[in-house]
């Protein structure tokens, strides 16, 4: 055979470029939900910056909190997962895009028969399978494995975005475990002076048993909520190490106080179709329904002829030094086509199948934006009630301290009795505990609607 003979190899590439570029996606038009949600967040307004633009770095004053964060972002196994399954679906849609083009190998071979030719070697390229995607179907799946990664990209982000704000309201937990253990051992010492008083008195009779053994039990009770909040504390720790995926280190920096923080009070509630949609586990959810939307078109394509090609192109010779010599080429072009006759149904349920699947998505993408939506509404009324809460129990936690150093002085004067003395005390325990209380959910509250807007996910500028 004579080299020209290899020409129509060529041409079959050149049809194939050809024919490549008059491939249609058959899967419907995508469009976007609509938000089932109300048209704004009740109790909204603020800034004009958008918590998504907001970096957890610029969010957080912190110095501690801040390395706790990073060693969280580097360490922690949920954040492992999430990268490395971007790792995988990137690998994923390069296996389907790769469909797209012929797959072309090159081997050699040596043939031995026991008729007239005893040996024949052949060196040549091949295609061989090679789906022509008139229909769209190849495209169909690699656009559906194309949204499947970056789903994986917003699965990673909505990890994150989550992780900043658990460690941020684990350290404010530990900060007020903190605080209420100084309130308890500052009661408890006061507690003991008290009951040393009481017992002198009921050791040389000016006190009746009754004010002795009440002193005893609230002593003893304060003992016991010294060790709930020693317990408490440590077990909070032990989550922090968790999310940070080792021991907090020794070489921390210091602190703010609870009452300190200089977090961003005032961030924007916006628009809910346009906060929501940049989540990232709502833009997850997105891109979930890209994906089952363009299952559907590969599953209409299984409806039409399959045509595939076969090709090879290269030398043959029976002897090994012949092997590249003028008149040595061959060449074959097998094309071939299948047409779906009779499958039972097969192709129909695949496409009801993805018909499904695509519904489950859209209602799946509604609930995200709907639970989104309520996060923000909740975070949004915390905003609004806490400062006022956290106001009214500072002035009653002043005022029972008042009470109590006045019931002290007139038991201690002799003008009132031992149960006076009692009950304030508890009571401004109580109230002392309910403000520490507050002031943790106050800040937490700002954590989680900076969340609930979609902030926590966006990288600082030093690590962009």
């Amino acid at each position: 055979m004579s080299k020209r003979r290899l020409n129509p190899l060529a041409a079959a590439a050149a049809a194939l470029s050809l024919l490549l570029g008059a491939c249609t996606s058959m899967a419907p038009t995508y469009e976007r939900p609509a938000a089932p949600v109300a048209g704004e967040f009740p109790n909204g307004g603020g800034a004009a910056t958008p918590a998504t633009d907001i970096a957890w770095e610029q969010y957080f004053a912190d110095p501690r909190l801040k390395r706790l964060i990073e060693i969280a972002i580097a360490n922690n196994r949920d954040m492992r997962v999430a990268v490395l399954n971007i790792e995988a679906a990137r690998a994923t849609y390069q296996i389907r895009r790769a469909d797209l083009f012929p797959t072309v190998n090159v081997g050699a071979n040596l043939q031995r028969q026991n008729y007239d030719v005893e040996r024949l070697y052949t060196v040549g390229a091949s295609v061989s399978g090679y789906e022509l995607d008139l229909w769209g179907r190849v495209r169909s799946l690699s656009d559906a494995a194309l949204a499947s990664y970056y789903g994986t990209e917003e699965a990673r982000k909505s990890v994150q975005m989550s992780l900043v704000a658990q460690v941020a309201n684990l350290y404010y937990t530990i900060l007020a475990d903190e605080k209420a253990l100084e309130v308890t051992r500052e009661t408890l010492k006061t507690r003991e002076e008290s009951f040393k008083l009481t017992k002198l008195k009921f050791d040389n009779g000016a006190a009746s048993e009754l004010d002795f053994r009440q002193g005893e039990s609230l002593l003893e009770n304060a003992r016991v909520v010294l060790a709930q909040q020693t317990r408490v504390r440590l077990q909070d720790e032990n989550a922090l190490a968790l999310l940070l995926g080792q021991p907090a280190p020794a070489d921390l920096p210091s602190g703010k106080a609870l009452t300190e923080q200089g977090l961003i009070a005032d961030l924007p509630s916006g628009v809910p179709s346009e906060v929501l949609t940049r989540r990232p586990d709502v833009r997850q959810a997105e891109q979930q329904l890209i994906a089952a939307n363009a299952n559907i078109g590969a599953a209409r394509a299984a409806f039409f002829p399959r045509i595939t090609l076969t090709a090879n192109g290269g030398t043959a010779s029976t002897e090994l030094s012949g092997l590249f010599k003028s008149g040595t080429g061959v060449w074959s072009f097998t094309p071939a086509i299948t047409l779906p006759i009779f499958d039972a149904g097969r192709n129909q349920a695949n496409l009801d199948t993805a018909k499904v699947n695509r519904e489950i998505a859209v209602a799946q993408y509604e609930k995200s934006v709907q639970a989104a939506f309520r996060e923000v509404a909740d975070a949004l009324a915390g905003r609004a009630t806490l400062d006022e809460q956290a106001r009214a129990t500072e002035a009653a936690a002043k005022s029972e301290e008042a009470r109590f150093k006045l019931a002290d002085l007139r038991y201690r004067n002799g003008a009132s009795s031992f149960l006076d003395v009692l009950d304030a005390q508890r009571a401004l325990f109580t109230a002392q505990l309910a403000l520490v209380q507050v002031q943790a959910a106050q800040v937490q509250n700002q954590v989680n609607l900076y969340k609930a807007l979609g902030g926590g996910w966006t990288e600082p500028e030093a690590a962009r």
